[in-house]
C-alpha cells in the first residue's frame, strides 16, 4: 500500500515503524559513502599495466616523447578516440589528466579574449549560461567560479527541454550550454540525435553561442548495447554553425583517473583558438603518458575490451542499487528514480521537501550522500528532491548496507512530511 493511501493512523504506525528502524541504523555504527562516482581499486587493478610495462620506443608518432613540445598531443592517441568521440583525429587535442581543465580554460579564454566568432571578450558584460538539470555539479561550479549566471532547465529523457531552450537563447547574453549527451550525470538521459540536431540549427541572439559538449561517459555502457553519441560536430557544421560545439572527453574513467588523458575537439577553427591560447600556459602534455596509452590500449576496440572489463564489476553494483529501490520503496510511492544503460549515477527523486532532510538523516547515521541540490545549479533543487547515488567505489556489500540505510531514511523522511501535512 503506498503511503497516500494510508490512514492517519495508519501513518502513525509507518511513522512508528520508521522511527525504530532509524534507530536500529543508526546503532549499528556505520561508516558509509557513496557521494561521487569515483572507479573502484577493482577497475583501476585493469589498467595496472600502465604502471609496470616499459614503453616500446620513446619516439612515437616521429617524437620523442620525452622531450617539451606537441600542444595537439600524440596522433596515434588521438586516432584511438577521434571515433568514439565523433571527432576527427586532426580536430581532436590531446592534453592531461582533466578534461574539467580543458572546459574551465576554454571558458577563461573566452572570457578574457572571447571566441573566434565573438565581437568582444566575454567578460566585458554580464553572460549566461544554460544548465540542464540535474546536470552535472563541476559544470555549475565552473560557472558560478567565473560569476557566469547559470538557468535551470529541466534534463528531460531524450536531452534539454529545448522549450526552455529556444526561449533563452534569444537573449544575446546566454552564450552557452552545457550537455553530457551520453548517459548524463546524474540521470543516464542520452541526447537524442533529433535533439542535438536542433541544438545545432537554433537561431541563437548570440552569435558565439556554444555548446560544451561533455562527453565523459562515451564508452561507458552497463549493457552489451554500445550506444553511439550524436555526431554534434558534423550537425553543426551542415546546420552552418561549425564554431558552436567544443567536445570533451577523458580516460580519467578508462585508465587510471588520476593519471588519464583528456580531450578536446572542435572545428578546426577553433581548435586553433584553443592551441593559440594554450600555448601561453604549457609547453605541451605528458607525452609519456599518452604514449603508455597507446601501447595499453592499442586501437579504439581495445578500449571497448577494457570497458566490457569494466562493466562485470560496474553492473552488479547497478543491479544492487536498483534492486533495493525497488524492493524497499516501490511498494510505498514515495520515490522515483533513473534506471540507466551506461554511466556512473543513479538519479533518486523522493518526496518534494524532503531531500536534504533524508541527507542529514543518512549523515546522522554514518552514510555520506551527496548533498541534496548539487546537481543544480547554485545547489538549489527547486523542488528539493533530487539525490544523486554514486555506485561505483565501495565494495558491493557496503554499497547494500548504504542503500539499505538510504532507504530507511527516505521512508522515514516521507513519514514525517505526509504526517505535517
Amino acid at each position: 500500500m503506498t503511503i497516500d493511501a494510508l490512514s492517519r493512523e495508519q501513518l502513525d504506525a509507518f511513522l512508528t515503524e520508521q522511527q525504530q528502524a532509524y534507530a536500529d541504523l543508526k546503532a549499528a555504527g556505520l561508516k558509509l559513502d557513496i557521494t561521487r562516482g569515483k572507479p573502484s581499486a577493482a577497475q583501476l587493478d585493469l589498467s595496472n599495466e600502465l604502471l609496470s610495462a616499459p614503453l616500446a620506443d620513446h619516439v612515437v608518432d616521429g617524437v620523442d616523447v620525452r622531450n617539451y613540445g606537441g600542444t595537439t598531443g600524440l596522433a596515434s592517441l588521438r586516432a584511438i578516440f577521434a571515433d568514439l568521440l565523433n571527432v576527427p583525429v586532426d580536430q581532436l587535442v590531446a592534453g592531461t589528466n582533466a578534461s574539467l581543465s580543458m572546459m574551465h580554460d576554454s571558458i577563461v579564454f573566452a572570457l578574457l579574449h572571447g571566441t573566434v566568432d565573438s565581437a568582444e571578450p566575454w567578460g566585458k558584460s554580464k553572460i549566461k549560461f544554460l544548465c540542464p538539470s540535474p546536470g552535472y555539479d563541476r559544470h555549475f561550479a565552473i560557472c558560478a567560479h567565473l560569476g557566469i549566471e547559470m538557468i535551470t532547465i529541466d534534463m528531460l529523457d531524450d536531452g534539454p527541454d529545448m522549450a526552455a531552450v529556444r526561449e533563452h537563447v534569444s537573449d544575446p547574453a546566454v552564450k552557452g550550454i552545457w550537455l553530457v549527451p551520453t548517459y548524463s550525470n546524474p540521470t543516464g538521459a542520452i541526447v537524442s540525435a533529433e535533439v542535438a540536431a536542433e541544438l545545432a540549427s537554433l537561431q541563437t541572439a548570440a552569435d558565439d553561442f556554444r555548446i560544451y559538449w561533455d562527453n565523459a561517459y562515451a564508452v561507458h555502457d552497463l549493457t552489451d548495447e554500445h550506444v553511439k553519441t550524436a555526431d554534434i560536430l558534423g550537425l553543426c557544421s551542415v546546420a552552418g554553425n561549425p564554431n558552436r560545439p567544443l567536445v570533451f572527453g577523458s580516460t580519467s574513467k578508462v585508465t587510471h583517473a588520476g593519471a588519464g588523458v583528456s580531450f578536446l575537439g572542435g572545428s578546426a577553427e577553433n581548435v586553433a583558438w584553443y592551441l593559440s591560447h594554450i600555448a601561453f600556459r604549457t609547453i605541451g602534455p605528458d607525452k609519456v603518458n599518452q604514449a603508455r596509452h597507446v601501447n595499453f590500449l592499442g586501437d579504439a576496440d581495445g578500449v571497448l575490451e577494457l570497458m566490457a572489463q569494466h562493466r562485470e564489476i560496474l553492473a552488479p553494483k547497478f543491479a544492487t542499487v536498483l534492486e533495493i529501490l525497488t524492493n524497499r520503496l516501490g511498494p510505498h510511492g514515495v520515490a522515483t528514480w533513473t534506471e540507466p544503460k551506461g554511466g556512473y549515477f543513479v538519479s533518486l527523486d523522493v518526496v518534494d521537501g524532503t531531500a536534504t532532510r533524508v541527507v542529514q538523516l543518512a549523515k546522522e547515521a554514518g552514510i555520506a550522500l551527496t548533498p541534496a541540490g548539487a546537481s543544480f545549479p547554485y545547489g538549489k533543487d527547486p523542488r528539493d528532491r533530487n539525490i544523486r547515488i554514486a555506485p561505483s567505489f565501495p565494495p558491493l556489500d557496503e554499497l547494500a548496507q548504504a542503500m539499505e540505510g538510504l532507504a530507511t531514511c527516505v521512508l522515514l523522511a516521507a513519514a514525517e512530511k505526509a504526517l505535517a501535512n
